[in-house]
């Protein structure tokens, strides 16, 4: 279990962008592969390795959940958690929102993630907030085009403005606007994420590992 940060300009920031673990409503393009009950099993292990690999951190903690109210059961399964309703619009748009709710809480640093890398580690995390210690933005690559990670120590709007979301397209046209922006990036190692039945065989072929329902991927 994760300890509760307060909500402190001292702290570093975290915000989850994650979705309530229900059969038909998760990893839709995974389901048409693998069928809905399949494709819950490994987004609930998945939920299960994301709370795992930030539990060591000493960072104030939000997950930003879809739906307009907060079940019972996500106030268990985060309990130790900020929790708030992801807003309206595309993804840029709420990841937009998320950062500057808590840059207008004075954060010093954030970083955002989702639910769906089951490479990511606590060291992967540690090294972001690292590097915004000498850098003005972190990215994760994804091997897909787009991101697992960005981190910024202040709000740059047009970081998440013109993106063909859930594209190949996606990183590389962030990556140009810090550079237009004349920002100091810094890049982390590339990830795979699961979001298709294909990323899930290539990703079991490359770590040796399964997600037959109940087994753990770390």
């Amino acid at each position: 279990m994760s300890t509760p940060v307060p909500v402190s300009a001292s702290y570093p920031h975290l915000i989850i962008f994650a979705r309530r673990p229900r059969l038909g409503q998760v990893k839709t393009r995974l389901a048409a592969d693998i069928g809905p009950a399949a494709a819950l099993a490994v987004y609930q292990q998945l939920l299960a390795h994301t709370r795992e690999m930030i539990a060591p951190l000493l960072v104030h903690k939000t997950v930003w959940l879809t739906g307009a109210a907060l079940a019972p059961e996500a106030a268990d399964e985060w309990a130790d958690y900020e929790q708030l309703p992801q807003p309206e619009g595309d993804l840029g748009e709420k990841m937009q929102a998320a950062f500057a709710h808590d840059f207008a809480r004075a954060a010093g640093a954030v970083v955002i993630i989702g639910t769906d890398c089951p490479g990511l580690t606590t060291a992967h995390l540690q090294a972001a907030f690292e590097a915004l210690s000498t850098h003005d933005v972190v990215l994760g690559p994804a091997t897909d085009g787009g991101y697992y990670l960005l981190g910024m120590k202040q709000l740059r709007p047009s970081l998440f403005q013109n993106k063909a979301w859930s594209t190949a397209t996606v990183l590389e046209a962030t990556v140009a606007d810090a550079q237009q922006l004349g920002l100091r990036l810094h890049l982390l190692p590339a990830l795979s994420d699961i979001d298709t039945g294909a990323d899930l065989r290539d990703w079991e072929a490359a770590a040796g590992k399964t997600f037959q329902l109940g087994l753990r991927v770390q």
